[in-house]
């Protein structure tokens, strides 16, 4: 037994690394020791938020001793190699999902657990949510009944599928979704019921990605546990969020949304016919309502702290050291045969999944002259295919070696190299004529924006006069403008203003313009500003949040009332632009909004959406004072309750220019660059909505 807490090292500082750390800051068996990345800034930032140290290869935090276990976070293809180099130096590991790529892999890493005396657990953390124990405890005192069909849903949307980025491990081959998302399904399964023998995999709703792969968007496994018969669904289209577990026996029919942690249980009583029907429903609308304060009065509480998603995390890795640190068995939920026998009907499930249909790269090889930086992102991957098509080769910058290029390869590469790699920079623009830097980072803090955001523009720009480059061309945003008041027109001489209370976007975009237009009148930077309106079109995603807070596939608050015109503009217009700003010598030190003709307000773009698709989305308006003062309330809940510093305050003329209230004139790209944006209301309904595959079927 431990009398101490057990000491954790994350390895992987991704987006689920603060998930996790927050989970071990909140159970008492356990505390975050030091956070491990390749990319040692990563660690170093998030290391510094949690006030741990940051290292940057694992067998450096191995030799500093600083932790009994760790958590493993990192892409799956890296899960078992790393797993196993930790359990070999005495560290117990908990593996996120999929803990490796298959059960071959994951027996090995249960073997070296056991092998050295250490713990090996398994990261299928919605089996540590509250409504899950209480549906479990249910089942098991019988008061379902004789269970004799499950059904578990993952009915999500998953936009990477429709926007990218695609080259992303989950999009890399076609069962790496099953791979990504079926622990979740499989291991309510597995838990509930034991081993499971998989019958049937049905697969549809098809989706070529760029370059030719073909993902399917559903899934449908039928399946059998003992006398129980396991349906499992997937689906990955822009569907309604049903992520539940459904429990059908012979006393009644359990519930449980595992994304908002309820559990409703339907049962019949003994009333006559007349008063049966009514009490029924009476209890099931008691539920409902417990089921609603709870967790309403549990965030309200935790100042929205104790999420579902966070509940989750909290109830695993509160399970998993309680129990080593208490000498106790180990936790059946996230054993390594639990873990083995999700990864095995994994296995056996991919086993009947048809030969893919992936890309086929073309041959030759590129010989770029221009370089885009976030080329794999949305406006990124239609500019690269403008360009090919214009007849340039491209060099594409991004976080990854996987682009979805494959069909253009003879023209177009993807390097890896961090934009705070000066020598990087400058190797990779060798040779090339032009630059677009789409870059962009998302800070919580303006020390943060000032390094991440604007020290980054200013280090390309000064790596592309260093080494000859012609054109740089950089892109803004027009939510550096106070776009509050609808009297005034906004042109390309309209004055930002006063920035210091502004979101950090577009307080971080105006301060990368500001110093960059000053390297182009100090030192003669051949810069152009571009900034583009809301985009949309084939590849954007339909939850578009330049127009509104959305709540699900179905239903959108508006920024405001919705019935001013919005400065949309098509994604292939945008291209067309950024190409004549590198072509044409009169556009280096100007600045451009690109904003298409007039064509809809918000509720006509959602109008137009039901025309041309078919699906009515729920549209309601937003009030602009109430989202200011929510915001100005979390803005103290977090700066005198949770203490934490940089936190930017709300500002109601902030948010009412996230409304786009001030109509814009496009007339200077028109006139300098020639510029011709959709002008047709039909086509360009055609372009940005049918064409784009919003609810990607």
């Amino acid at each position: 037994m431990t009398h101490s807490p057990i000491r954790v090292g994350i390895i992987g500082a991704g987006y689920i690394a603060s998930w996790h750390a927050d989970a071990l800051r909140a159970v008492k068996d356990a505390e975050l020791a030091c956070i491990c990345d390749v990319s040692k800034d990563a660690a170093q930032g998030l290391g510094d938020a949690y006030g741990v140290p940051a290292f940057g290869s694992v067998e450096e935090m191995i030799a500093a001793k600083t932790c009994d276990a760790v958590h493993i976070l990192t892409p799956p293809d890296f899960h078992k190699d790393i797993a196993l180099q930790c359990l070999e130096a005495g560290l117990h590991c908990l593996v996120e999902k999929p803990v490796a790529t298959s059960a071959a892999d994951t027996a090995e890493m249960v073997a070296a657990a056991e092998r050295n005396g250490v713990r090996f657990a398994a990261g299928h953390n919605f089996l540590g949510l509250p409504a899950y124990r209480r549906l479990k405890a249910a089942k098991e005192a019988g008061r379902i009944g004789r269970v004799s069909a499950v059904e578990i849903n993952w009915c999500f949307p998953l936009a990477p599928l429709r926007s990218g980025p695609y080259g992303i491990w989950l999009l890399r081959e076609a069962k790496n979704l099953l791979l990504e998302l079926g622990p979740h399904p499989f291991s309510f399964a597995v838990d509930l019921f034991g081993p499971l023998e998989i019958c049937h995999l049905e697969l549809g709703q098809p989706i070529t990605l760029p370059g030719g792969a073909v993902r399917h968007q559903s899934w449908r496994v039928i399946a059998r546990a003992g006398d129980v018969d396991v349906t499992i669904n997937l689906s990955l289209v822009e569907t309604h969020d049903d992520r539940s577990v459904t429990l059908r026996g012979s006393s009644g029919v359990a519930r449980m949304d595992y994304a908002a942690d309820t559990l409703v249980i339907s049962q019949d009583n003994a009333a006559d016919l007349v008063l049966n029907p009514f009490l029924k429903q009476m209890n099931l609308a008691g539920q409902h309502l417990r089921e609603g304060f709870v967790n309403a009065g549990r965030q309200l509480v935790s100042l929205n702290q104790k999420s579902p998603y966070g509940l989750s995390f909290r109830g695993t890795v509160g399970a998993v050291y309680a129990a080593l640190r208490e000498g106790a068995a180990e936790d059946p939920r996230y054993s390594g045969v639990s873990a083995l026998q999700v990864m095995q009907a994994i296995d056996d499930t991919l086993a009947l999944m048809p030969a893919p249909v992936e890309a086929v790269p073309a041959k030759g090889k590129p010989n770029p002259t221009v370089m885009v930086i976030g080329g794999t992102g949305f406006i990124g991957r239609n500019l690269t295919r403008a360009l090919v098509a214009k007849g340039y080769d491209v060099r594409v910058l991004s976080r990854g070696r996987h682009g979805p290029f494959a069909d253009i390869a003879d023209h177009v590469e993807t390097v890896s190299v961090s934009l705070k790699d000066d020598e990087g920079l400058r190797a990779a623009m060798q040779g090339i004529d032009a630059v677009f830097n789409l870059a962009k980072s998302m800070d919580k803090t303006w020390d943060a924006a000032l390094e991440n955001d604007v020290g980054v523009a200013v280090r390309v720009a000064e790596a592309a006069m260093d080494v000859g480059v012609k054109r740089l061309i950089y892109t803004g945003t027009i939510a550096s403008y106070d776009m509050s008041d609808p009297g005034v027109t906004i042109t390309e001489y309209t004055d930002f203003g006063d920035m210091s209370e502004r979101n950090l976007y577009a307080r971080s975009k105006a301060e990368c313009e500001t110093r960059l237009m000053r390297m182009h009148a100090e030192k003669g930077l051949p810069v152009v500003i571009a900034r583009p309106g809301i985009v949309i079109g084939a590849g954007g995603p339909l939850q578009h949040w330049g127009i509104g807070r959305w709540h699900g596939a179905g239903a959108v608050r508006i920024w405001g009332n919705g019935k001013h015109i919005l400065p949309f503009v098509l994604a292939d217009d945008v291209s067309d632009a950024l190409i004549s700003m590198m072509e044409q010598d009169a556009a280096v030190g100007e600045s451009f909004n690109l904003i298409g003709d007039p064509v809809w307000s918000a509720r006509g773009y959602f109008d137009a959406i039901q025309q041309k698709m078919g699906a009515r989305i729920k549209v309601r308006p937003g009030n602009l004072t109430a989202f200011w003062i929510a915001d100005a309330v979390k803005y103290a809940l977090k700066t005198k309750v949770l203490r934490r510093k940089g936190v930017v305050r709300p500002s109601l003329s902030d948010w009412k220019s996230r409304a786009h209230f001030s109509p814009f004139d496009n007339s200077h790209p028109k006139q300098l660059l020639g510029w011709q944006p959709e002008t047709d209301p039909d086509r360009f309904a055609e372009r940005g909505i049918v064409q784009a595959n919003l609810f990607g079927l």
